[in-house]
């Protein structure tokens, strides 16, 4: 039986995103939220549908359905789950979600480059600069 009610798939490599990951796993008093790191080598992205370039690209989420969900929708479910769903609400308002998915985009494409800038090194094993793919056709939730 599935207890987590959201899974983040994030980039273990990328010191953002095991910042946020760390940050949201205190949060997670009652256990809801389950982290996947995608640079650890036994992760395998086909087992959601996806390719390993495209999780790679963009926060993607898990819903206990298996549905997917990607970008800005995957933090505004992972904040939800914990109960701060509040602190992300407006990503989702029309007139603010186009920019905020703009803006993310921009800093995922751009996460490592970003992280050297306030002293973070490179990605070690390369993974972490995969290029990102058009998705194949995969029924996806997105924002």
């Amino acid at each position: 039986m599935i207890r987590w009610k959201f899974k983040l798939l994030y980039d273990g490599q990328c010191p953002f995103c095991r910042r946020e990951a760390r940050w949201l796993q205190r949060r997670d008093r009652h256990g809801y939220l389950a982290f996947e790191d995608i640079s650890a080598p036994d992760f395998d992205a086909s087992r959601y549908g996806v390719m390993q370039t495209e999780v790679m690209g963009v926060m993607h989420g898990v819903l206990p359905d298996g549905r997917i969900v990607r970008k800005v929708a995957a933090f505004r479910e992972a904040y939800r789950v914990v109960g701060l769903g509040w602190l992300l609400a407006p990503t989702g308002w029309p007139g603010l979600r186009w920019i905020t998915d703009w803006f993310y985009e921009w800093f995922a494409r751009n996460r490592i480059a970003i992280g050297r800038w306030f002293g973070g090194s490179a990605c070690e094993s390369g993974t972490c600069a995969a290029p990102v793919q058009k998705p194949l056709n995969v029924s996806k939730v997105n924002d």
